[in-house]
């Protein structure tokens, strides 16, 4: 069941929210990413339902959520870190980090990967000549510094997750730039930084990638797949099961 957001609710759930509503309010707005339901947060949400033809009543519930586009695996449970106003804060959960055989350990270690996971949602635009303020910044970590979301984005997102995390990032747009980030690891860990490549030649559909690589985080694996999350997957930042017949690792990295 989906958590219901108000006035007053706190924790990350507050904070996916508050991500999604940047990309998704037409125009874009500037929203503090701070956890909180404040009035804020409240007046976006009923400009949001308002644009989307909702009842407007400043309730994030399942049609709230499901217009968000935080569908299946991505609507944030009760069992997230989430606190109701004057309630308790219910545990944390992982279970978008699990799955498959190999699913890495340590993830508390891997404080990154939070900061990842708080962007879900965040896609391209698709309203006229509009860009996603977000994905622009992702850009502007790197040396390329593009102003617009249809640029391929993997790299970048990986770049301004890997800064915001604390660690110097390698500053290139170029996913097999990464290849020379940090340093190399035979096995993945959980938050590898993970650089595939697409066997066939051409466009890459699911990455929107004209070279065939493409850079994430490590989630887990099986024999015949890896779980990535990434931007520029589907042409947002999801979680994304890539099959080993279509693609070659080209090599796992972790920081220095």
């Amino acid at each position: 069941m989906s958590i219901i957001l108000r006035q007053g609710s706190e924790g990350e759930a507050v904070k996916r929210l508050q991500r999604l509503l940047r990309s998704a309010l037409i125009p874009p707005r500037a929203i503090d990413v701070d956890g909180g339901f404040g009035p804020d947060t409240d007046a976006a949400v009923r400009s949001f339902q308002r644009q989307c033809a909702l009842k407007v009543d400043g309730i994030v519930g399942p049609q709230t959520w499901g217009r968000l586009g935080q569908l299946s695996s991505k609507v944030p449970s009760n069992s997230d870190n989430v606190a109701a106003p004057n309630g308790p804060t219910p545990g944390s959960t992982a279970a978008n980090t699990s799955g498959g055989a190999n699913a890495g350990s340590g993830a508390q270690r891997r404080h990154w990967m939070e900061i990842a996971r708080l962007e879900l949602g965040v896609s391209e635009q698709s309203v006229g000549n509009s860009h996603n303020a977000r994905i622009v910044e992702y850009h502007a970590t790197t040396t390329l510094a593009a102003r617009t979301d249809e640029v391929a984005w993997c790299a970048s997102f990986v770049n301004w997750v890997v800064e915001e995390g604390g660690y110097k990032g390698r500053g290139s747009a170029r996913a097999r730039d990464w290849l020379t980030w940090g340093r190399g690891v035979d096995n993945p860990e959980f938050g590898a930084v993970t650089v595939i490549q697409a066997k066939a030649g051409g466009l890459d559909q699911a990455t929107g990638s004209s070279s065939g690589f493409h850079v994430a985080f490590y989630v887990s694996s099986t024999e015949a797949s890896l779980r990535l999350l990434g931007g520029n997957q589907s042409d947002q930042v999801k979680y994304s099961n890539f099959l080993l017949r279509g693609y070659t690792v080209r090599g796992y990295r972790m920081p220095a």
